[in-house]
């Protein structure tokens, strides 16, 4: 069943998402004290959107020669983008045709019988900018790894401490073996991009 505003508020109370924001925030102060509007972000009537952190995003590179293997990743494939921020907020830039790696600025721990899947703003959809970002399964915890494709023409522009993705929380009847139990390789992800592992 998809979980409404009340059990998430009562399931944030325990934890479940931390930070956590009991209603839509649609604009933020920045540093310099000016109120500019804002990809939302927090409680919606049927789900909770989270945020980009601020503290790292990586894209792809192009090296000659190469070929991503999920299997034997290597890590030189990526390169950092740098923070931008002008009166609009805090961004980083994702290249045309592109793909790039943040982290949610929330951390979560999913109950046991809950599995969270996330979807894409639609504000980010309509410029061409894709999330594709996996459930959080029973009893997972940790800063989600956040992906994103730009299939436009066009640099965009992805706002760190702003909404980027809408978590919708389902809830069942409770699993035989949870993410935890069966010791997930993503288990309890630091707030940093977490890269590909087997």
């Amino acid at each position: 069943m998809l979980k409404n505003d009340k059990w998430i508020i009562e399931k944030a109370k325990q934890g479940m998402i931390e930070p956590f924001e009991q209603k839509l925030i649609r604009n933020i102060t920045l540093d310099s004290g000016l109120v500019v509007p804002a990809l939302s972000y927090g409680l919606s009537s049927y789900g909770y959107d989270i945020r980009l952190s601020p503290k790292e995003f990586l894209v792809f590179k192009h090296i000659p020669g190469t070929i991503v293997n999920p299997k034997k990743f290597n890590p030189r494939n990526l390169e950092p983008v740098s923070l931008e921020h002008d009166e609009d907020g805090a961004f980083f830039i994702i290249p045309a045709h592109s793909y790039g790696l943040g982290v949610a600025l929330e951390k979560l721990r999913m109950p046991d019988n809950v599995t969270a899947i996330c979807l894409g703003k639609s504000t980010y959809a309509r410029i061409g900018l894709i999330a594709n970002i996996t459930p959080a399964e029973a009893s997972w915890n940790g800063a989600l790894t956040l992906e994103f494709s730009n299939s436009s023409s066009a640099d965009c522009r992805i706002y760190a401490n702003e909404g980027v993705v809408q978590l919708l929380f389902l809830e069942g009847e409770k699993c035989q073996t949870t993410y935890a139990d069966r010791g997930g390789k993503y288990q309890d992800q630091p707030d940093r991009v977490t890269l590909a592992k087997v």
